[in-house]
């Protein structure tokens, strides 16, 4: 790979996070959808439901280190580049990904602490960020639920536009966050 080949990369540090971030997700998303296999109050059912919440938590102190990362790091232009259209509907579509993995996590801590539930974090206990109220721990879940259902989308929308650049456009939007030899 030449050195325009790296500059023409995201970092090593940014990659490592989107794809780390990805397979998070899906265990996020794998978790709460497996513990529906198991009867209510079953050892294995609350323990899936645990890893949603600390695997969630976990999204949450990600994506504050990648937004840093993003902030202070330069994002290597498309080539060729796209119509401003396309720019648009993309920082739109980051936007509402980055979003999606701040206030997925919070609404979860605020469903747990309103529920007056302890909130686990690998072998700790994380502070209630409510007081408890079963009408907010209700309306906050209803909500998180909804979003969670869109994120499906989001996500999707995402990988869709990526291979369509890729496999369509032809441009290196994809290969940008390849991981692979610098």
């Amino acid at each position: 790979m030449n050195s325009t080949d790296i500059r023409q990369r995201f970092n090593s540090l940014s990659i490592a996070l989107h794809w780390g971030m990805v397979l998070l997700i899906s265990a996020v998303y794998a978790t709460i959808l497996l513990r529906e296999n198991y009867p209510k109050g079953t050892d294995i059912r609350e323990g899936l439901k645990a890893w949603h919440f600390m695997l969630g938590l976990t999204v949450l102190a990600l994506v504050i280190i990648r937004l840093i990362a993003r902030l202070s790091s330069r994002r290597p232009p498309i080539s060729p580049e796209p119509p401003a259209w396309q720019s648009l509907l993309a920082s739109a579509t980051h936007f509402a990904l980055y979003a999606f993995m701040l206030a997925m996590p919070v609404a979860g801590w605020v469903i747990l602490s309103a529920s007056g539930k302890t909130i686990p974090f690998f072998g700790l206990e994380l502070p209630a960020l409510v007081g408890q109220s079963k009408a907010l721990a209700g309306q906050v879940k209803e909500l998180h639920e909804t979003v969670g259902t869109i994120g499906y989308f989001l996500i999707g929308i995402h990988a869709l536009a990526a291979l369509f650049h890729h496999y369509v456009v032809k441009d290196d939007t994809l290969r940008r966050m390849l991981p692979g030899r610098r």
